[in-house]
């Protein structure tokens, strides 16, 4: 039996790991031939190919739930209701519809919106709105948050940007955006916001500040509502009755076992529905329910089987989980737990077991965050053995029990009070935490290095004294200290990075780095320390030699502040250098300056005579082995002509395109000098601007330049030096990509 529940979880779990979907005639064959294999033997085999067939149907189903590529970027006039709780965050309302309807076409059942600066919208409204719709999509760039795999686990088939609109229906029984809005009433000595994101799951009240040090700290899990609160919350009830029961306390003629099941088990229903009953927690409760029935029934088939049971039945019930971050930490953190505190020889103390379990689960699951792509909290297993218990011992119970309570205002208001300022502390402690010990994100690991090192990782959780155990540390190292391909003398590495409607190229050679542009930054939302600064720390660089800022505008300089505070930074050099803000300490481009790293050649050329803005953008030339490489920032056609005029070598194999290939740059002449063979393009998908413009396109594929483009193709990277062809992020295969 158990073997089988393990094929079956590998079956569904392969979804994951697939470059794409199997064929239809194939899904229809893989039942018929598990059906057959499944009296003999063989049923493991039988068991692997129905998990699988029923995952990759699932997945196929969602891929064609997604917006028609025709209505890509079309603005629609649709009906649809609000659902969840819609956040409200830097001024533009953020929220789902379901089932929504147009007259022009079908749609997805779920669109994930943004009204900026729209008015307040409540769960359960109807509204008609005129909606600029897009296809799921997202950024991608080496070892970068996949917003695309994100929006296709929540099955949601288009996103889109309000337009106009107006509201059909109000909500009927909104019971959840009424208590939000009862718990942001009271006071909760500034933490109001918090108390709704324990409580509800709506976390638009952190702010930016918050999540850096919960990030930071490896304490997110204790704000957004996941399994754990849900075990904290089952676990005090069946402690309660478990208490009750060893004083004396509990009524003789309840059975106090079953009695602390049931509750444990219904108070965190009533917390999941609370909450939102999102997928996390529609997890946490069927693998409670499944513990919960173990204790009380089937002990005797082992601790594996309620894990195993519980991991299939989630997967069965949603396999496209998978794709999130989140399933995969919280079954190892148990299935970890459960390792830890199985065949020890002698029993630990409860401070032996809190402290240890802290450490082991950090070692443990170390491997899986840098697989992942997260960043690694060096403080977290420190900060959890005082965090956990402050939250689910006091924070938790005040703010549940106030929120229960509001009916009774005093007292409701009084608890809340006190559990506000219990998450002030908890903050207070948490920011100080951050502030000493950052998070740590790691350089690129080769695919070879994490069997090794989970293996590593496994022979630490085991006892002491088992043969081969210290071999556990330096297999586990390999992935924090991965060999790392160095870039050879004479040759430069180009990484345009996707960064959306701006510019961010890290440009590296064996022992220097410069960073052209900074990508933007739209309010709290920093391109600069979302994709450039993790793209650096994973490139394994410590230090940036140079930053180079063609010009002031937000596209191009936006993220140049969280550059500076998360790297050393050499020199700052720049463009447009009156509008630059001060704090940045630039250093003014100059006209003709040139250096030499490991054997390639930078040279800088910036008109003299420009107005401020695209015209006073800074040009950098690199020439590496004799291929050479144009930056251009976002001059236009009247400082191609310039350049031209003053004699600058403009002749180069890649091209940055002027202005994100703007109607207003690329002239004829200037292509014609270039005479490049490949232009790299970063832009934004379906951006407000045009970009690139058709006349210039035209003019590119005139010219005999091969269009590389980040919004079709991701993060390109190109060895200059080396004479090869450019390569792309999204070459690299992934069921749900386009």
């Amino acid at each position: 039996m158990r073997t089988g529940m393990i094929a079956l979880a590998l079956g569904l779990l392969t979804l994951r790991f697939l470059p794409a979907l199997p064929p239809v005639w194939l899904l229809l064959l893989m039942p018929v031939v598990a059906l057959m294999l499944l009296p003999f033997r063989t049923y493991p085999l039988a068991l692997f190919l129905l998990g699988l067939t029923w995952a990759c149907a699932s997945a196929k189903a969602a891929m064609d739930d997604r917006l028609p590529e025709r209505l890509d970027g079309q603005t629609l006039w649709l009906e649809g209701r609000v659902a969840g709780l819609p956040q409200t965050i830097d001024g533009v309302v953020r929220f789902q519809l379901d089932d929504p309807v147009s007259r022009r076409s079908r749609l997805p059942q779920q669109i994930r919106i943004g009204w900026y600066g729209g008015p307040a919208v409540g769960s359960g409204e109807r509204w008609r709105l005129a909606v600029k719709l897009k296809r799921p999509g997202g950024l991608v760039n080496p070892g970068g948050f996949d917003y695309q795999a994100w929006l296709l686990a929540q099955r949601i088939g288009a996103t889109g940007t309000v337009v106009d609109g107006h509201l059909l229906q109000p909500a009927e029984g909104n019971w959840r955006d009424g208590v939000r809005q009862r718990l942001l009433e009271v006071d909760a000595q500034g933490r109001e916001g918090g108390l709704a994101a324990l409580v509800l799951g709506d976390d638009s009240g952190l702010s930016t500040a918050d999540w850096q040090a919960l990030q930071a700290t490896g304490t997110v899990h204790l704000l957004v509502i996941s399994g754990t609160h849900i075990g904290l919350l089952a676990g005090l009830l069946y402690g309660l009755v478990a208490g009750l029961a060893r004083w004396g306390a509990w009524p003789t003629f309840l059975p106090w076992l079953p009695s602390a099941c049931i509750a444990a088990f219904i108070g965190a229903l009533t917390y999941g529905l609370l909450a939102g009953w999102e997928v996390p927690v529609q997890r946490a409760c069927i693998m409670l329910g499944l513990v919960l029935l173990w204790r009380l029934r089937f002990r005797h088939l082992g601790t594996t089987w309620p894990l195993l049971l519980a991991l299939n039945l989630v997967l069965i019930a949603e396999p496209l989980i998978s794709l999130r971050p989140g399933f995969w930490l919280s079954f190892l953190a148990v299935a970890i737990l459960m390792l830890i505190f199985s065949a020890r020889l002698g029993p630990w103390s409860w401070l032996q077991s809190w402290s240890r379990a802290q450490w082991l689960i950090a070692v443990g699951l170390l491997p899986v965050l840098l697989a992942l792509n997260l960043p690694v909290s060096i403080s977290g297993p420190v900060v959890n053995l005082l965090a956990v218990p402050w939250v689910s011992l006091l924070i938790l119970p005040l703010a549940l029990l106030g929120t229960l309570l509001l009916a009774i205002a005093p007292v409701g208001e009084s608890l809340l009070w006190l559990a506000g300022g219990a998450m002030e502390g908890l903050f207070r402690f948490l920011v100080f935490a951050a502030d000493l010990v950052p998070a740590w994100t790691g350089p690129h690991v080769p695919a070879w290095v994490w069997p090794l090192s989970l293996l590593g990782a496994l022979l630490l959780l085991l006892p002491r004294g088992l043969p081969l155990r210290p071999l556990g540390w330096p297999m586990l190292l390999l992935c924090l200290f991965p060999p790392q391909k160095s870039v050879p003398v004479g040759q430069l590495e180009v990484l345009q990075l996707d960064v959306g409607q701006g510019l961010a190229i890290l440009l590296r050679t064996r022992d220097h780095a410069l960073l052209y542009d900074a990508g933007p930054r739209f309010g709290d939302f920093d391109i600069g320390e979302r994709v450039v600064l993790p793209a650096i720390r994973r490139a394994g660089l410590k230090q940036l030699d140079t930053l180079l800022l063609s010009h002031a505008d937000s596209d191009h300089a936006g993220g140049a502040a969280a550059i500076l505070k998360g790297v050393p930074v050499k020199r700052v050099l720049a463009g447009d250098i009156a509008r630059m803000p001060v704090e940045l300490s630039a250093q003014a481009c100059r006209n003709g300056e040139t250096w030499t790293w490991n054997e390639v050649t930078f040279a800088t050329w910036i008109w003299e005579h420009a107005d401020e803005g695209n015209q006073a953008s800074c040009v950098l030339s690199v020439e590496a082995n004799g291929e050479r490489l144009l930056l251009t920032g976002d001059i236009d056609v009247d400082a191609e002509r310039a350049m031209l005029n003053d004699g600058f070598n403009v002749s180069a194999h890649w091209l940055q395109s002027p202005h994100h290939g703007s109607r207003s740059s690329s002239s004829r002449a200037f292509l014609r000098a270039v005479g490049a063979h490949g232009v790299l393009i970063s832009r934004g998908r379906n951006n407000a601007f045009g970009h690139p413009h058709p006349l210039v396109v035209s003019r590119y594929g005139w010219s005999g330049m091969a269009i590389h483009d980040s919004a079709e193709r991701g993060a390109i990277t190109v060895r200059l030096g080396a004479y090869q062809a450019a390569s792309a992020e999204r070459s690299t295969r992934r069921f749900w990509r386009d």
